[in-house]
C-alpha cells in the first residue's frame, strides 16, 4: 500500500481466516486510538479505505457501521464521517443521565474538592484492570445543576495513562472532562457500565450536598471505556435522590 496512506491502513495484511470488516474496523480503532485521525477530523472515503485495504466497499460500510455503533465515529450527511469528539452536547446525550424530578436536564458545574496520588485498592484494581497499589489518581467532584448541589463524584484513573497529569492541569480544561481524556491523551471513552443502587448520606456526603445525615441517595458506579474495552476510569457517584433522578432512554440516538 502506498505510504500516502496512514500505518493503520498500510501496515500488516488482512488475514484470511477472520472476518474482514471486523479487522478494519480494529485497525480503524488502532488508528484513532493512535492518533492518526484525531478527533472531529474526517476518515478517508470509503472508496479510499476500499483500495487502501484491499476489500470491497460493502466490507467498509459494515467496518464503519460497527465504529458507529460504538460512538466512535459519526456520520455526516453529505460530509463524510468524523471521529467523534467529546464536547458538552455529547456528554449530555450520551453520558450524563441525571434530571431534575420535574425532567428538566441542565449542563453541571462542576467544584472539584480534591485532588491526589494515591495507590489503588482491591476494588480501584478489579474495576481497572490494573495490579492493588499501582499509581491512580483520586479526584472529588460536586456537581451543581441550576443552584442545588446534586451529586458528588469520586473519580479514580490509571496514572499510566494519564502521563504528567497535575491539577492544575485538570482544573485549566476548557472543556469536559472526556475531553479532556481525548485531547491530552488520546483516550476516547466509548462506552460505559454503570450499576445503580439506593444508598443513606454519610456525615460528609450530606455535608458536601447539603443535605440532611441519612437522606436518601442513589449511587452510581460508573466504569469507562475506551478502544479494545481498556477501563479507564473508575467513578462513584452519589446522587441527591429527593431533589434528583436518573433518565436514561435507550436505543434513541442524539436528536437531529
Amino acid at each position: 500500500m502506498s505510504c500516502m496512506y496512514p500505518r493503520a491502513m498500510r501496515s500488516r495484511p488482512l488475514a484470511a481466516d477472520r472476518p474482514l470488516a471486523q479487522q478494519v474496523r480494529m485497525r480503524l480503532a488502532e488508528g484513532m486510538a493512535a492518533g492518526e485521525w484525531k478527533p472531529g477530523e474526517a476518515l478517508p472515503s470509503e472508496s479510499e479505505l476500499a483500495s487502501a485495504f484491499g476489500v470491497a466497499i460493502g466490507t467498509i460500510r459494515k467496518a464503519v457501521d460497527g465504529l458507529v455503533a460504538q460512538q466512535a465515529v459519526v456520520r455526516r450527511q453529505g460530509k463524510g464521517t468524523f471521529v467523534a469528539a467529546h464536547d458538552p452536547r455529547r456528554l449530555m446525550f450520551h453520558f450524563f443521565h441525571v434530571v431534575g424530578r420535574d425532567g428538566t436536564k441542565a449542563y453541571p458545574e462542576v467544584t472539584t474538592l480534591d485532588f491526589r496520588r494515591d495507590r489503588a485498592g482491591p476494588a480501584d484494581a478489579a474495576a481497572l484492570g490494573i495490579a492493588p497499589l499501582d499509581r491512580v489518581f483520586r479526584i472529588r467532584n460536586v456537581l451543581t445543576l441550576g443552584d442545588r448541589r446534586a451529586i458528588l463524584d469520586d473519580i479514580a484513573l490509571p496514572a499510566a495513562l494519564f502521563p504528567g497529569l497535575t491539577e492544575k492541569i485538570f482544573l485549566a480544561r476548557e472543556n469536559t472532562i472526556y475531553h479532556l481524556y481525548q485531547s491530552r491523551y488520546g483516550i476516547n471513552v466509548l462506552r460505559t457500565d454503570e450499576r445503580l443502587r439506593a444508598t443513606q448520606a454519610s456525615r460528609e456526603e450530606a455535608r458536601q450536598l447539603g443535605i440532611a445525615e441519612g437522606a436518601a441517595l442513589l449511587e452510581i458506579r460508573r466504569v469507562a471505556f475506551t478502544f479494545r474495552d481498556r477501563a479507564v476510569e473508575l467513578r462513584l457517584s452519589r446522587v441527591d435522590s429527593e431533589h434528583f433522578e436518573y433518565h436514561n432512554t435507550l436505543g434513541k440516538g442524539e436528536p437531529l
